[in-house]
């Protein structure tokens, strides 16, 4: 899996590149439109990279009392009363 700063470095990269060729060409509203959409992108990047992060898979715990995961949720919806 790419790390985060990667995906971002080349997020940044590409932007840079584009806006480079605006600012040579002093296409200002191009310059601008850049602006804002690598801001958006790159929020939308973060979002999905903490979705991402959220979704990985962590080693588990070690059951301390004996009761796996299916169990413990069954107790759960018992004292809720479901």
């Amino acid at each position: 899996m790419r790390s985060r700063d990667r995906i971002l470095n080349n997020l940044d990269q590409i932007y840079r590149e584009s806006y480079d060729l605006a600012k040579g060409a002093e296409a200002t509203t191009r310059m601008a439109d850049l602006d804002n959409a690598y801001m958006r992108d790159q929020l939308m990047l973060e979002i999905l990279l903490d979705i991402r992060d959220l979704f990985a898979v962590t080693p588990a715990a070690p059951a301390s009392s004996g009761q796996t995961a299916l169990e413990k949720l069954a107790a759960l919806k018992r004292l809720a009363g479901r």
